[in-house]
């Protein structure tokens, strides 16, 4: 790859610009539980929770998380049915698997010391150049560059930079960037004030300027493009999937739960039976009731529709629709076992983790006559 010249980084006071940056966060800087301390462990902790999540949404479970493995050692301890309960609602689980796997591997190989060099730390499951720059720069005040989606903005405008962010290459450009004018002294309040910004005021559409601490040292602004950038194309469109799920009871009040296989979307979270609807023409519950027939060897009594749930993937809508049922007839044990089936009560299903769709699924059967 040719090099990226970014030529208005001559341009700019990089001592200026990194006080005026650095003093602006010391004053404003959100009062959140992973800034209490520069402890590598909770820094790890909180920057995967923060991938594709918002801040607000993580705050509860990171104090959650934390209560419940506040160590990396009880953490690598943990069976991962409690790992995934603690990680229930967040989403995207591979995060908290390979966080994991990484962080059973520190206690290994690395005496239960988060490594603080990048080659080292490079090498852990999970650990990708923006969450190494995260832990190092702000744990081990390293001055390595943090780069994530608010970065590139904050920087796609401050220097008018014109790549589409939304190819993997163009990372490089801001890494080089970052190396360039970060803070040697301080490495850590750096890092986390351009992503405060890009948080706070450097936001996407339309950003807030006259808020902002660093507007003069900005490009886009004297050029009047900071709403033209970054340049990020669409990604494609996604794919819309048909469901029909059913929340069984048997004649005790148990609930039947499904585990999902081991690999692919939302592996070994569990789940109420669904299946994918291919048929348009006829009721959906019909449908699913042959499935689970054909499948099971029995069939359910399924009455109203409870609601109706649209959940977002990356890459895929799921369009549920939700029924309550009753299945009198009991399934063979094997068949149970075989397709990871498990009858429990109101009380024990709370033990279970549940992706977030399903979550929905059953606070709306609870909400109604089935409580």
């Amino acid at each position: 790859m040719k090099k990226y010249e970014i030529k208005s980084l001559s341009k700019i006071n990089k001592a200026e610009f990194t006080n005026d940056l650095i003093s602006w966060f010391e004053r404003e800087q959100r009062d959140l539980p992973w800034r209490k301390n520069k402890d590598p462990y909770k820094v790890w902790v909180s920057e995967i929770m923060l991938q594709q999540t918002r801040v607000e949404t993580v705050i509860p479970y990171f104090n959650r998380f934390i209560e419940w493995f506040p160590t990396m050692e009880e953490f690598a301890e943990a069976d991962e049915e409690k790992i995934l309960k603690a990680w229930e609602g967040l989403g995207y689980y591979s995060r908290v698997r390979n966080l994991h796997s990484a962080i059973k591997e520190v206690r290994e190989n690395y005496n239960g010391i988060v490594p603080e060099t990048s080659e080292e730390i490079s090498k852990l499951k999970g650990v990708g150049p923006y969450t190494a720059g995260a832990i190092l720069s702000i744990a081990y005040g390293k001055p390595e560059p943090a780069v994530d989606g608010n970065v590139m903005r904050v920087l796609s405008r401050i220097l008018l930079i014109q790549e589409d962010i939304a190819k993997p290459k163009t990372r490089k450009i801001f890494e080089e960037a970052v190396r360039e004018l970060i803070d040697h002294s301080n490495p850590s309040f750096f890092n986390q004030a351009l992503m405060e910004l890009g948080a706070l005021i450097c936001t996407p559409g339309v950003p807030a300027c006259l808020l902002c601490p660093v507007r003069e040292h900005c490009v886009a602004f004297r050029e009047g493009m900071q709403v033209a950038l970054p340049v990020k194309t669409k990604t494609k469109k996604s794919r819309d999937v048909q469901l029909a799920a059913v929340i069984l009871t048997n004649s005790k009040g148990q609930f039947l739960i499904h585990k999902r296989p081991e690999n692919g979307l939302l592996a070994n979270l569990w789940e109420f039976p669904n299946f994918e609807i291919h048929n348009q023409l006829s009721p959906k519950r019909e449908i699913f009731q042959q499935q689970f027939f054909d499948q099971y060897g029995v069939k359910p009594e399924i009455g109203d529709m409870i609601t109706k749930i649209d959940h977002v993937f990356s890459h895929l809508v799921w369009n549920v629709d939700t029924f309550a049922g009753t299945l009198e007839e009991p399934i063979d044990q094997l068949l149970m076992e075989k397709h990871n089936l498990r009858w429990v009560s109101k009380k024990e299903i709370e033990d279970y983790a549940f992706p977030v769709s399903h979550q929905k699924m059953f606070a709306a059967y609870r909400s109604g006559d089935g409580k």
